[in-house]
This record gives C-alpha cells, structure tokens and sequence, in this order.
C-alpha cells in the first residue's frame, strides 16, 4: 500500500510553501488508494503550540485534504531512543562535545584553508577518560557516523542523484540538551510507519542523503523520494521573507477559495497549465509528478484571485445559498441575485457590495459633462418596481429625447445606477433593484 505523510512542526501557521509538500503527497495517496498521515513534529516542547497545532488542522480541512490518521512525534520519543540504542550497538553513534562557538571557529578555520566545512570527527578520537572529564564540564551532543561513500537515487523530480559522503558533515541526531533532532525522528517515523513515499522541498536533499544511510543502519526500508522545486516571489525574490503574509488563514481571509489554491498549487512548476478544477477527484485525476521541474517556480499570491473568480463564475445556486440569505437577500430574489452578479465578483466578499447597491442605492458616478443627461434620464426613468423590460423601454426614451446612442447613452446611465463602470447586463440587474441611486 502507498503510504505518504505530511510532517509540519507546529511552532506556525501554514503557509503556502508548506502547502506544496502537503498538496504533494495527499495527491500520491489518494491516486493509489493509499493511506495519508498528517505527522506533527512536535519534539521541541519550547516552540511547539497547541494553538498552531490545531491551526495546521484547521487549514488542511478548509482546503479538503483530509487525513486518515494523526500521528505525534512527543509520544514517540522512546522509539526514538530505542533508534539511538540500537545506532550505538553499531557503532554507528558517537558522543560530541563541542560548543557552537568551537564548531562555528573550526568551520571558519577550513574556509580559510581552501577545505570544505565538514565536521572532523574529533568525537570519535577521544578516550573514555577525555569523555567522562567533558561530561564533567558540558552535555555532549550525538552524530551519526556516516560511511563516507556516494549515496545515491533516483528522485521522483529530480531524477539520479549522487551525494559523495564524505564531503557531508556527520549530522547531529540528538542535541546536548536531549532533543531529538528532525533527521532522527523523521527515519524511524518513515520506518515504522511503513512510509512509501516522501515528495518535500528540494532543501532536504542532503538530509535525504543521510537519511538513506540512517534508515539502512536501522535495517529500514528506504521510501521513495522526490524533491520539489522551491518557490520564489514574482521577481524571483527569496520568498521566505514574505511568508509571514502568505499564511493560509490570511489567504482564507482575503476571500481566496480552497479549490483556486489547490488548482494553482497542483499545476506550478509543472509543464501542465494551470486549470481551475471544480473537485478534489479532478485534482487527483490530472496529477502527474513526473510533469514537475526542478527551476525555482515564482508564485504570485495575485495569480489566485482570477482563479477564485473563475471558480466562482461556475457554481450552482445551491453552492451559495446559505451565504446569500445572510445578506439578507429575499428568498424570491435569491437565485436571480445569483445569476445576476456571479460573472461580476472576485471573491464571496464582493456579494455584499453588490447588494447593499441593490438594496440602499449606489452612489452614483456621473461626469460633470454627463451631470445634465443623467439628470434628464432620471427624468424619464419609470416608478419602481422595474421589470426585465425596463432596461430597454427606458435607454430607448432616453436616445429618443436626447439624441445619445451607444457608449454615450448607455455608460453613465450604468454609472449612475450601480456607481460602477463596469457589471451585470443592465436588463437582469434592473429587476433587482429596491431603491434608486443617492442622487
């Protein structure tokens, strides 16, 4: 069975970044009938929040990508310290005591000398006697001893990947202070979790690389990964400096739809174009991960609005209903109202408007050069309630008394009426109204 997961730490919220590795891998799931896990990594008690925990919950079910089971790493950490037993059977877990200053001083002193900044594995020298003089001093940290050889695979985006490792730092499993570090944690969830396939970011693929040692050392089955592309601003900027506004809750309250976003994020950075789809299914069905490059893909946060519209120009009444009679649109009304204005809003946001237009009366735009033409229309306008025939029993005086045709007539009358330039088909709006402009 195919297995993915998608492990955020809840020490934020979402943000779109998190939301392609997420997308990714309930995709890979979903089209083989397999099993999603949302995994919390959750193992620093300092930064992780229940409020951002259940603000990780709440985004993924506004967005449909539902989970068939949570897991938390904070109830694990024994299988981790088992991991980290059986790692020092091997001989394959060695004690460190070096302070990020002297390791900070030792990397500078390699830079210096033309060599790479890889840890130097003065761990692995010292006696029980200098160990225990340390422990006296300071809390050791402990690496993981990677056999210095290519690591080497084939990824789901990015194709063969070979990673000399030796030229690869022995990476830290366990801090001074007893945290379990991510790259620990992450290979024996994936292990025992029965992981099959792993799609994140295209910064993890030197930890893939000590990953794949570690799972071997622990006599795992290694999944198969891909690395997706990172994303950028429009320009290409760095976008981990807007993050902080591309929260999925702040998306959500600037009207963006669920299914614009998952439609965007499905399709960049792939050959495919972007489609707006109408389901979930339609997703999966046209997902393909092969189709994806390895370039840094520009997102643009003002792509999603077309999108948003697009996708609402398409739904049915029924979709909206609810929302519609919280405006307080009559239930008569209800469905024309509808009819009338889902071609002319970008967001649910924009029914409001239209409404309080409908209801309390626009305020107008009239040019100084119009001021005495509309005011010479209004002159002619019938009593209300209008009908679907007002429209053009009315512009049809106004030409006829006036002279005006064309944009010349038809333009500031729109204006004046609705205060916009642009909107509905003036017949079907019309009907709608319950009270004239603020004249």
């Amino acid at each position: 069975m195919t297995v993915t997961r998608f492990a955020p730490s809840p020490t934020g919220y979402l943000h779109v970044g998190n939301l392609r590795t997420a997308l990714f891998n309930w995709l890979i799931a979903r089209q083989a009938g397999g099993t999603f896990i949302l995994r919390l990594d959750d193992t620093d008690p300092e930064r992780s929040k229940t409020e951002y925990a259940d603000g990780i919950k709440e985004d993924l079910e506004w967005l449909g990508l539902t989970w068939d089971r949570v897991e938390t790493q904070s109830s694990r950490l024994d299988r981790y310290e088992a991991a980290a037993d059986a790692l020092r059977e091997k001989e394959r877990f060695y004690e460190c005591f070096e302070t990020p200053v002297e390791l900070d001083l030792k990397r500078k002193k390699q830079l210096n000398m033309g060599k790479p900044p890889v840890y130097d594995r003065a761990g692995l020298k010292l006696s029980e006697e200098e160990k225990a003089a340390l422990r006296a001093e300071r809390t050791g940290h402990w690496r993981f001893l990677l056999d210095q050889e290519r690591i080497e695979w084939v990824d789901g985006i990015l194709g063969n990947i070979s990673i000399d490792a030796a030229s690869v730092s022995d990476p830290v499993l366990i801090r001074g202070d007893g945290q379990v570090l991510y790259t620990l944690a992450s290979v024996v969830d994936d292990t025992e979790m029965g992981i099959t396939h792993v799609v994140r970011g295209s910064d993890h693929v030197t930890n893939t690389a000590t990953q794949i040692q570690i799972i071997e050392a622990l006599g795992g089955k290694v999944p198969s990964f891909a690395h997706h592309s990172l994303l950028t601003g429009p320009q290409g900027e760095a976008l981990s400096k807007r993050l902080g506004t591309l929260a999925l809750r702040d998306l959500r309250e600037k009207g963006v739809e669920p299914m614009a976003l998952l439609s965007l994020m499905a399709r960049l950075g792939s050959s495919d174009p972007v489609e707006v789809r109408s389901s979930h299914q339609e997703l999966i069905d046209g997902f393909d991960l092969n189709r994806f490059g390895a370039a840094p893909t520009k997102f643009d946060s003002e792509d999603l609005y077309p999108l948003t519209a697009r996708f609402l120009h398409g739904l049915p009444f029924d979709a909206v209903s609810a929302q519609i009679a919280e405006l307080g649109v009559p239930d008569a009304l209800a469905e024309s109202f509808w009819n009338v204005v889902r071609e002319n809003i970008t967001t649910r946001g924009d029914m409001a408007g239209w409404w309080d237009v409908l209801k309390n009366g626009a305020e107008p735009l009239v040019d100084p050069e119009d001021a005495e033409f509309v005011a010479q229309a209004f002159g002619l306008l019938p009593e209300l309630p209008f009908d679907e025939t007002t429209w053009s029993s009315w512009t049809a005086s106004v030409k006829e008394a006036t002279g005006r045709k064309g944009k010349g007539l038809f333009m500031p009358l729109r204006k004046a009426l609705t205060g916009r330039q642009r909107g509905p088909e003036m017949a079907d709006f019309l009907p709608l109204m319950q009270t004239l402009p603020r004249l």
